[in-house]
């Protein structure tokens, strides 16, 4: 049927062309955003599942950033402890020698100057080793906890240790000293077990921090496969969508052509009244 009220040619290539159109601009945004599900419009259920993973994804990462601060509070203990361990080797030796009854008493208050200086050099050592507000070696936190799951209900802890003169690890006294020949007999042994405590000490906080490490290598691994997972569901195949926006590049020229014949029909009408 011939009229010029209705032209269902035309309508039915005005739908194609329209259909590709919103083809060719979803392609388009793919393309521009490199995802294929960009927002809940492209596709509501892939995109809820994306965000619960990218929800994932950020607890990983905040897992992440509090187990590094827990790892440089227990690399600063840790680096504080080797120098103490190192200071009590050196205080051994000025008790050994100032244990030597044929030395003269000169000598032995040089020795007991170079033992008292760095016997109140663990003090300072141990008051500066802080990090973030922490200071795990001198008794004024008893532990260090950092998450260790997206949700924050598990964590890890290490336990702190204190490394202060007259304690249980260091068991030289804050007013110890090799005076006397007498006096630094006895430290020998005092600064020995000393040396001892600090170095059990240094291992347990060694296994604290591995246990850090080891945590913090899981978790990247777990965040690289969310990441990935989360690539495979809204990540736009780059190479399809090049082919599909040529191809739809040629089906709207078509369209279009296709319209503009339709559009032309009525014009046979003029035709029969000539």
């Amino acid at each position: 049927m011939l009229s010029v009220n209705t032209n269902m040619g035309a309508m039915v290539a005005l739908q194609y062309l329209n259909n590709t159109n919103a083809q060719l601009q979803s392609t388009q945004n793919a393309i521009n955003s490199g995802l294929k599900v960009a927002t809940a419009k492209d596709d509501g259920a892939t995109f809820a599942i994306a965000q619960d993973m990218r929800g994932d994804l950020a607890g990983y990462s905040a897992v992440t950033d509090s187990l590094h601060r827990a790892v440089s509070a227990v690399d600063v203990a840790l680096s504080a402890g080797q120098s103490i361990s190192d200071l009590l080797i050196q205080m051994k030796q000025k008790a050994a020698a100032a244990s030597d009854q044929s030395l003269d008493t000169a000598n032995r208050e040089a020795l007991n100057e170079d033992f008292t200086a760095l016997r109140d050099q663990i003090t300072s050592i141990i008051s500066n080793a802080v990090f973030n507000g922490f200071n795990l070696i001198d008794g004024s936190t008893g532990q260090i906890t950092a998450l260790a799951s997206s949700d924050g209900t598990r964590k890890i802890t290490v336990q702190a240790e204190n490394l202060g003169l007259s304690g249980s690890i260091v068991t030289i006294s804050k007013t110890g000293s090799i005076i006397t020949q007498s006096n630094a007999s006895a430290m020998i042994a005092t600064v020995e077990k000393s040396l001892t405590n600090v170095n059990s000490a240094l291992a347990r906080l060694s296994s604290g921090e591995r246990k850090y490490s080891v945590q913090i290598d899981f978790v990247q691994k777990l965040s690289d496969t969310v990441s990935s997972g989360i690539g495979n569901l809204v990540d736009a195949d780059m190479a399809k969508e090049s082919a599909r926006l040529q191809s739809l590049q040629v089906k709207q020229q078509l369209g279009v052509q296709a319209l503009s014949i339709a559009n032309t029909s009525p014009q046979i009408i003029m035709s029969l009244f000539r």
